[in-house]
């Protein structure tokens, strides 16, 4: 999961760079079309037969939520501190309850209710509502975790049914075809050095993505899942290192109850609300 956590932190860092030359729409579709051809020899070898679904609609509602939420994501990443952004990122499970009560019915525990409120208080922090009234891209890295929220109870409902070969290559085809629409009004050429990025970026996603699951197939979520904070270490040591840019206390102290906020979420909240899955 720390590997997971490394190589998503380096995710991170490739989709900053891309955005310094290409508008948040290019990037998300190279990630979106590198993943999926990552995952193309993978279905040929399990068999196109798999791929049949009496699920189209639960699929489409998983693959617009994750595509919205990585959009989110990435605009984030390109517009703000990396840490920042990959810390809101990973607020997700603390609206994973309540995406759950709205869409699924399941009640909230009242377990749940301190390390939820606590998680709140570290987003306000990071926010920092009385110093810039909340800067629209950190809400933007916020909303991306609630759209990631629902992607992975979309999940959930999904998995009751569906493999998880056919969850993901769905989530690729919509995501590929989905975001390749804009680009008939933003398309640019990338520079011959932007093409490594974009082509690491989406290397980088897929061992991210490789790891997390070896991760969960070892190991309970509640164990494990915690370990993915530690991407947030990684991405600060990457801001001071590339950009020069070190957090602020209220950062720091964000940090800090976000992460504890999440770790006691995910070990109280059931095994099957546990996972997750970053938008990206």
């Amino acid at each position: 999961m720390i590997a997971s956590a490394f190589f998503f932190a380096g995710m991170g860092v490739a989709v900053k760079a891309a955005a310094e030359t290409l508008p948040n729409a290019m990037v998300v579709f190279f990630r979106s079309a590198v993943g999926l051809l990552f995952l193309l020899p993978w279905v040929a070898r399990l068999g196109f037969r798999e791929l049949a679904t009496r699920h189209l609609r639960e699929h489409l509602v998983r693959g617009f939520a994750g595509l919205a939420a990585m959009y989110c994501f990435f605009y984030a990443i390109g517009h703000m501190p990396l840490a920042d952004a990959v810390l809101l990122n990973y607020s997700l499970p603390l609206f994973l309850p309540f995406i759950g009560n709205l869409w699924l019915g399941e009640a909230i525990p009242g377990r749940l209710w301190p390390g939820l409120i606590l998680g709140f208080l570290g987003i306000l922090l990071i926010l920092k509502p009385g110093l810039d009234l909340f800067n629209p891209v950190a809400l933007v890295g916020v909303a991306a975790a609630v759209l990631a929220a629902v992607a992975q109870v979309g999940i959930r409902r999904l998995t009751l049914t569906e493999p998880t070969t056919r969850i993901v290559f769905y989530f690729g085809v919509v995501s590929t075809v989905v975001s390749a629409i804009p680009l008939i009004r933003v398309w640019k050429r990338p520079e011959p050095a932007v093409w490594g990025i974009l082509a690491a970026l989406g290397l980088l996603a897929t061992f991210g993505q490789l790891f997390l699951t070896k991760a969960y197939a070892q190991a309970p979520a509640a164990q494990v899942g915690p370990f993915i904070y530690t991407s947030v270490v990684f991405a600060a040591a990457f801001d001071a290192w590339i950009w020069g840019r070190w957090p602020d206390w209220l950062s720091v102290g964000g940090a800090v109850l976000v992460g504890a906020a999440g770790i006691l979420t995910l070990r109280r909240i059931a095994p099957a609300s546990a996972l997750v899955e970053p938008a990206d």
